[in-house]
């Protein structure tokens, strides 16, 4: 397609991956009469005659139009109405109709499309630049043009332009070639930190007879047992421990040997120092723009187990029992700019370097505008839910055991930030998961697991925190629950929502929505406290709250919470209000989280 007025590539339109053309030549958005079968949607008939002409010179008749369809460009999603027609080598034909609607640009030269948003960068849909269509045809097919005397072509085709990386390559990296040996020199040096193993009071050892492998198991354990031996990570020991081995497929099919420590477990001493939570992670990439990431090659054998615990470590095989000499992996940098991260690479290399750490240079990226991060995908617009989660979410069937349900909720719980209303949403699905209560899958709770996995597939992009200034918080209670979204400069940061709790029913309404505001300081208490915010409720007295001296003891009580902040309630019309009123009311929930999308 050499056209200089138009681009083309694939994107995503109602779960269904199409080619699509941006043409500012066709008046109105198009597409194929396949594509139209393939969408579960009910086509409107058109108020008038609608005659298309193509770019044959030919002329169809148009008689309806499918309305409000989702397309997915560069991460966002757009309603798009769509006329099905006969088309040629494209799924889907956006016209004029829909491009001068979004003031969208179209960069000829560099095949992208620029379409503005309010308060933030303009959004860039990179179109296909290699200009070719590859129309795809079946076996059948061929053979049909064979035996008309069609002339065909075998060929392997190769991207001449993707060429394996190399570490001399890349911009700083090039300068510490001895970070990323092909493989690891031999036993680490002792350095300051090495690997304890304390037990608890009275613990005894533990020894567990080897689990039976499969013959390429036993092939798989002799080999890695002959390596690890000459590398010097293990050795063959009379330690009274003993802990069974297993192997596990790795995606490129190789074999990880893995230790079965489950009992060592049991009696060791926790490390109580608790694991990051995983939004303060995500809080600290506020403003980044650039991010490399290094995976430390065989991380765990690059760590020193300290002398006295080594007996600890080992483990039994067919072939002898063997305790480990060697026992951080990954390594995320993030900048703000160019200059920066070329700063921070360098630190960290160095740093690599001196301590004699090594990479594994094919695991390693670097120079990235964007990072898969914790499930998420992270780049200067904001956090964005990992697509491939998506494609799990959109293909999960329906839970038929309450197990299933909470395997389904755990899941899609790990994004609740990203949905207006979460707790709503699945409160007929958690129904089912309480004891006592009979497992019937009905209608409300169908409803609820598409609509869910809707809300999950089209999730919005959430802006990062930039600083601690200009917060505000949205907050709303109803007799189904509390909602509140928190926003900066404009832009949302998170949305919360809970149902009530049994007592919390008989609340009156100004309680339940002092309730909200309280809910929403003390779920992002790590925002607000020690700053100056704003927050909005559609129940007005709650403005003088502070002023007020009848309150009884709940109120009192909340009251003595609300003293600790800086913030300042203001009264916002409950129509004005429609994302916190969203995110606390269920009954009319389709109809006006669709429309929140528009209000936002």
């Amino acid at each position: 397609m050499n056209d200089p007025n138009v681009v083309m590539g694939k994107f995503l339109l109602d779960d269904i991956y199409v080619t699509v053309l941006f043409d500012s030549g066709a008046d109105t958005s198009y597409m194929s009469l396949k594509m139209s079968k393939l969408l579960k949607r009910t086509p409107t008939p058109l108020n008038t005659k609608h005659v298309v002409e193509l770019a044959n010179g030919k002329s169809v008749e148009a008689t309806h139009v499918v309305k409000g369809c989702n397309i997915v460009l560069a991460g966002q999603a757009f309603s798009i109405d769509l006329i099905p027609i006969v088309l040629g080598s494209f799924d889907i034909v956006i016209g004029m109709d829909w491009l001068s609607q979004h003031h969208a640009e179209i960069l000829c030269k560099e095949k992208v499309i620029r379409i503005p948003r309010s308060s933030q960068e303009p959004l860039e849909v990179q179109g296909d630049k290699s200009g070719a269509v590859v129309v795809i045809i079946s076996f059948l097919k061929a053979q049909k043009c064979l035996r008309k005397g069609h002339t065909a072509i075998l060929a392997i085709v190769t991207d001449a332009a993707s060429k394996e990386k190399r570490v001399e390559d890349i911009p700083v990296v090039r300068d510490f070639p001895q970070v990323f040996p092909e493989d690891l020199p031999g036993l680490p040096p002792h350095r300051q930190v090495e690997f304890q193993i304390e037990l608890a009071p009275g613990a005894a050892p533990i020894a567990r007879a080897p689990y039976r492998l499969a013959p390429t198991e036993l092939e798989e354990l002799s080999k890695q047992l002959q390596e690890l031996l000459e590398k010097g990570f293990i050795r063959p020991s009379s330690s009274p421990w003993g802990a069974p081995v297993l192997f596990v497929k790795k995606k490129d099919g190789t074999f990880r040997m893995c230790i079965d420590y489950r009992e060592l477990n049991k009696v060791t001493v926790k490390n109580r120092y608790p694991l990051p939570r995983i939004d303060d992670l995500f809080d600290q990439l506020q403003g980044s723009s650039y991010y490399s990431k290094i995976d430390l090659r065989s991380g765990y054998h690059q760590l020193r187990v300290r002398d006295e615990d080594v007996s600890k470590t080992a483990f039994r095989t067919r072939y002898g029992h063997y305790e480990f000499l060697v026992f951080i992996d990954d390594i995320l940098i993030y900048s703000k700019s160019q200059e920066e991260h070329e700063q921070h690479l360098r630190l960290i290399l160095e740093l690599l370097r001196k301590e004699q750490l090594y990479a594994k240079f094919s695991k390693c990226d670097f120079w990235l505008r964007e990072v898969h991060f914790l499930g998420h995908v992270v780049n200067k617009d904001g956090i964005h839910v990992d697509p491939s989660k998506v494609d799990s979410i959109r293909n999960w069937p329906a839970p038929r055991t309450p197990t299933e349900i909470r395997q389904f909720l755990g899941l899609a719980g790990y994004y609740r930030r990203f949905i207006k209303d979460f707790s709503k949403i699945a409160q007929p699905l958690t129904l089912l998961t309480q004891k006592g209560v009979t497992y019937h899958w009905g209608d409300s709770q169908e409803t609820a697991f598409q609509y869910l996995k809707d809300r999950l597939c089209s999730a919005p992009i959430l802006s990062l925190p930039e600083g601690t200034e200009d917060f505000v918080v949205y907050c709303d209670a109803s007799i189904q629950g509390l909602g509140c979204v928190l926003m900066q400069r404009d832009k949302v940061i998170a949305y919360a929502s809970r149902q009530l709790k049994v007592y919390e029913r008989n609340y009156t309404t100004h309680d339940l929505e002092l309730g909200a505001v309280v809910f929403a300081l003390k779920i992002w208490r790590h925002y607000l406290y020690g700053t100056r915010c704003t927050i909005y409720t559609d129940h007005r007295s709650l403005e003088h709250i502070l002023k007020q001296k009848d309150l009884n003891m709940r109120q009192r009580r909340w009251v003595e919470l609300l003293n600790d902040y800086e913030c300042a309630i203001k009264y916002h019309p409950g129509k004005a209000n429609v994302v916190a009123d969203a995110l606390s009311r269920k009954d009319t929930l389709p109809r006006r989280v669709r429309a929140l999308q528009l209000t936002i």
